[in-house]
């Protein structure tokens, strides 16, 4: 029975992946990408979300489509904005684990202990700033799909 974990959840639920956050390490790199996965979870079943919630013209007297695709648009906000946060969050805690790497290396420069330290970290530093713009490319992904199916039933005044 794949029934009911299969399904899209409602507004403040898993899928919005908030619980993830209190995970998420800004230390290591895969585990940060994997705490980004779940918060992308939204993104990878607006379809679905849309084709369970938004009907078909046969079923429109039967299904608030007005409703659903403003709950939808609020998820997305939500989730974009916890993102935008966690990542910024991260780039900012490896910018200052570079930055006091770097006052060490000036120190010590023979140290390579302090020399691989830095270029990891600043390796990191550039993946995190790199999913700033992976971010924005799914957000338009979602949003196109959302204007899509949504654009009769609602129209967001902020977009």
């Amino acid at each position: 029975m794949a029934a009911a974990s299969d399904a899209a959840p409602d507004s403040d639920s898993p899928l919005l992946g908030i619980a993830e956050l209190s995970q998420m390490s800004c230390t290591d790199f895969s585990e940060f990408k994997e705490s980004l996965k779940a918060l992308r979870l939204i993104d990878d079943k607006i379809i679905y979300k849309l084709n369970t919630s938004v009907p078909t013209d046969s079923f429109k007297h039967e299904v608030d489509a007005e409703a659903s695709c403003r709950d939808l648009y609020s998820q997305l906000n939500k989730v974009y904005k916890v993102r935008d946060d966690a990542i910024k969050k991260c780039i900012g805690e490896v910018s200052d684990k570079v930055k006091e790497l770097r006052e060490q290396k000036n120190k010590d420069p023979d140290n390579f202990d302090i020399l691989r330290s830095l270029r990891k970290e600043q390796t990191s530093l550039r993946l995190m700033q790199g999913e700033l713009s992976v971010e924005e490319v799914v957000k338009q992904r979602s949003f196109k799909v959302f204007n899509e199916r949504c654009w009769k039933a609602y129209k967001p005044s902020d977009s």
